[in-house]
């Protein structure tokens, strides 16, 4: 198979488990069945000529044995007798077969004769006769039989019947005279009635439906291994996967919960590690800077305060975004169009650029001491770094979508991700003068993603730099 229809055949199945193993089972389903139905077509359409075949070999074997003990000038009554329309039976001097077949169903005919007629020579053939006219005075036909018969017969074996193929039997008296029979096959009545195919198309609908809901079934443990993975990664406190079903469902189930737990145990440990040394690190500043207080240079002494000031603050920094407090909080509704209008009104208060842009009310659940965390955040950057901050927001969709754009000079693309990890501070336009340590924009993204959303930057075309948050509504 080509690329191409490789592409074209990925293409058109199926992108999901159910789907794709609901469409085996049926197409095996079809094909099995379909299968089966053509050779229970071909099996009923042999069995039923087979049973024909014996029928008319009952009929030649009783008729040889009433021949054989009726005198000869009886015999005409007798043949009459045994016509019907789909059996012809003629006495004469020779036989309407010439020779055997050796195959198929004339020789199991032939055979069942011979146990009838044991000691009688018998020829069975569905080949047709060599051509033979009727004599002109009207006496018997060879082979055929006298004139009430050799009409009806001999129209018969010269194959003007248009009834397919036909049994030609040829028994040998013990007088030496020939019964000869004609016996059309006719083909069974076909089974592709609405009567057959209408209890087959239901029962094919019922399997299929009941295939579909195993399969669907079968197939719930990936959805709610998708969630929890989701819910995993915004909050590691999750409650644990219900460890019941099929034994691969619990093994699966099991491994998941070990997993969130040795995460969790390494997010705490971390937690309390740093908890430690903010611990440790403050009592040696607080005695730094009771010292500094003896130094008498005020130059210096300003300073050196204004050092250990700054190790404060990046030490707290530090233990706020390693305990990660976006996800210890309680969500609970929260009206963010107000939450954002505060912000910027206190910006604007405090003399910076800052105006806001959209609805006066809209409520989602969050984390509020998080969120407002977040956004006060990404004002302060857009402020301190862009030269002011227009805040705008909106409802899309599912999700509730807040802009900030500033006019600064941006910052280069290829950056544009890596500003987000901690401790990273671009000299060129973040300088240490501004009280910056690095991880205001990974405590905003933090935040933001323990909501189960996500924070982007980009240049804008007409300058300045604009971050998206995007939330869910719900």
């Amino acid at each position: 198979m080509t690329r191409g229809c490789r592409r074209l055949v990925g293409g058109l199945a199926p992108d999901t488990v159910v789907g794709r193993t609901a469409l085996v089972l049926v197409a095996a389903l079809l094909l099995s069945l379909g299968a089966t139905l053509v050779v229970v077509a071909v099996q009923r359409s042999e069995a039923l000529m087979a049973l024909g075949a014996r029928n008319a070999a009952d009929r030649v074997a009783a008729l040889a044995d009433v021949l054989q003990e009726t005198p000869v000038e009886q015999r005409a009554a007798a043949l009459r007798s045994a016509d019907t329309p789909g059996f012809r039976a003629g006495w004469g001097t020779a036989p309407l077969v010439v020779e055997d077949e050796p195959e198929g169903i004339a020789l199991a005919m032939a055979n069942v004769l011979r146990r009838r007629l044991p000691g009688l020579e018998v020829r069975v053939s569905t080949l047709p006769p060599p051509h033979a006219d009727p004599p002109a005075n009207g006496g018997p036909v060879p082979g055929v039989g006298f004139i009430h018969h050799h009409h009806r017969l001999g129209h018969l074996q010269h194959g003007n019947t248009g009834m397919g193929p036909a049994l030609r039997i040829s028994v040998r008296l013990i007088d030496g005279s020939w019964l000869n029979a004609f016996a059309p096959l006719e083909k069974p009545e076909t089974m592709w009635r609405p009567g057959f195919l209408v209890p087959v198309a239901l029962a094919l609908l019922i399997v299929t439906g009941a295939a579909l809901l195993a399969v669907r079934r079968a197939a719930q443990p990936f959805g709610t291994f998708a969630v929890a993975a989701e819910r995993l990664g915004v909050d590691v406190a999750a409650p644990p996967l219900s460890e019941a079903g099929p034994r691969e469902v619990r093994r699966a189930a099991h491994a998941f919960n070990v997993m969130q737990a040795r995460i969790r145990r390494f997010v705490e440990d971390r937690t309390q590690m740093l908890a430690a040394i903010s611990h440790d690190l403050r009592t040696p500043i607080t005695r730094l800077k009771l010292r500094a207080e003896f130094v008498e240079d005020e130059a210096e002494r300003a300073r050196m305060l204004a050092d250990l000031d700054d190790m404060e603050r990046m030490i707290s920094a530090t233990l706020a975004f390693a305990r990660d407090d976006a996800a210890r909080e309680d969500r609970r509704p929260v009206d963010v169009a107000a939450m954002i209008q505060g912000l910027v009104d206190d910006f604007a208060a405090a003399g910076a650029a800052a105006a806001y842009r959209g609805p006066d009310s809209l409520v989602v659940a969050a984390r509020p001491m998080a969120l407002k965390r977040a956004v006060t955040n990404l004002l302060d950057n857009a402020v301190k770094y862009g030269h002011g901050a227009r805040a705008g927001l909106e409802r899309r969709g599912s999700e509730v979508v807040l802009t900030i754009d500033d006019d600064g000079p941006g910052i280069p693309d290829h950056d544009c991700e890596r500003v987000f990890s901690p401790f990273v501070r671009l000299e060129a336009s973040r300088c240490r003068d501004t009280g910056g340590t690095g991880l205001g924009l990974s405590i905003a993204r933090a935040a933001i993603r323990a909501h189960g959303g996500d924070i982007l930057l980009a240049n804008r075309l007409g300058g300045g730099l604009r971050v998206t948050v995007a939330l869910p509504a719900a």
